[in-house]
């Protein structure tokens, strides 16, 4: 990983002092037991200022990935090939919206070949409530164009309506009401994307098989996982690859979903992949944490306009809205999140004295470590 230590400890003592970056004096650094970085600069506090402020600039850009035809050597992202093929890899079927929707939208704009996919079902997430809601338009759309002919549908809905009719607190769902469930989300997903312009070629619902457990508690990761999400971009071959590092999520999903795809990528490696010679590896946060401004490494500014189409698309995620089963001790709903703490890390940049925006989505570049093949 990149020595950030420099700019940590800059960004601590604006924080400290009440300063933006480029207003900081030998005095403050001095008084701040800081004076050693002013020495390593030949004495001019201006230049450590310089330094930082222009690593931080450089994390800005509104080419996520990378703008073609440009000199590309202080970009975070490289100009060439373009357009890119790139994967958002979305532990649930609405997190790639809410962790990086405006930048979803920048790279599709921008003629770049986007692929979403979705690693679990999502199904356990979804509320007794929306099952009730599309069983009720089913047997109603069955009874008005098939005149109740169709017995699959009818047995269907009386078997699933009767479960959840008697279901109580901590009563697993059946196979049926999951079934369903998955249903909702990909139904969503798949309206979230259109919004977004991504077609269903491009949309990919992986269904990993430790998600599958009806439970909160999920199965161990298995090498069957590993290869689903193998295969996939063994076909894609991608530029570009986006995975979730939000590892405050309460259930572990995030996690275990993002140790699949490293572990699928380093096989890969392992087996000589040319194609990853040319692909970078860019991690998000999402609705539970966001990065340290010192470890930001790309940083994707959106305007007042363009955060309302993130949030357009959030909401097509209607069975997360407020009936959501796990919304945790956090009252916002989950668009609300996004939107505060995409405009909190704009914010922070407008302290330290650089650009200021409506809002920015902030990714950290992934490397493996150092000696592994």
């Amino acid at each position: 990983m990149p020595d950030h230590s420099l700019r940590r400890a800059v960004i601590e003592l604006c924080g400290k002092v009440g300063k933006p970056l480029l207003k900081l004096s030998t005095k403050d650094y001095e008084d701040n037991g800081l004076g050693h970085l002013v020495q390593q600069f030949d004495g001019q506090a201006g230049l450590v200022n310089i330094a930082v402020f222009n690593e931080l600039q450089h994390t800005i850009t509104g080419w996520p990935g990378g703008k073609p035809n440009a000199d590309d050597s202080t970009r975070p992202e490289r100009a060439l090939p373009y357009p890119k093929r790139v994967i958002v890899f979305s532990p649930h079927p609405d997190d790639d919206v809410i962790s990086m929707g405006g930048t979803i939208r920048r790279l599709i704009q921008q003629n770049h070949d986007v692929h979403i996919a979705y690693e679990t079902s999502g199904n356990i997430a979804v509320a007794d409530e929306e099952v009730r809601l599309y069983m009720h338009f089913i047997n109603g759309f069955n009874k008005l164009f098939a005149n109740s002919a169709d017995e699959v549908i009818t047995n269907r809905y009386r078997d699933i309506m009767g479960y959840i009719k008697q279901k109580k607190e901590g009563d697993l769902d059946t196979a049926e009401v999951l079934t369903v469930k998955k249903l909702i989300r990909r139904g969503e997903a798949r309206n979230a994307c259109g919004y977004n312009g991504i077609t269903k070629d491009h949309t990919h619902f992986l269904d990993l098989p430790f998600y599958e457990s009806g439970k909160i508690e999920k199965l161990p990761v298995t090498e069957r996982d590993v290869h689903i999400v193998q295969k996939l971009i063994a076909d894609i071959k991608p530029h570009q690859i986006y995975v979730a590092a939000d590892l405050a999520d309460p259930h572990g999903t995030h996690r275990k979903c993002t140790d699949v795809v490293l572990a699928a990528i380093d096989q890969e490696r392992q087996a000589g992949a040319a194609w990853l010679n040319d692909c970078r590896i860019w991690m998000y946060r999402g609705a539970w944490a966001e990065w340290d401004v010192a470890d930001i490494e790309m940083c994707v500014p959106m305007s007042p306009e363009e955060l309302r189409e993130k949030r357009n698309a959030i909401l097509r995620h209607q069975s997360q809205m407020e009936s959501a089963p796990f919304l945790g001790n956090d009252e916002r709903l989950f668009w609300q999140r996004a939107e505060d703490r995409n405009r909190d890390t704009a914010r922070r940049y407008d302290e330290l004295g650089l650009a200021c925006y409506e809002a920015m989505e902030a990714f950290v570049e992934y490397h493996f470590p150092s000696g592994s093949k």
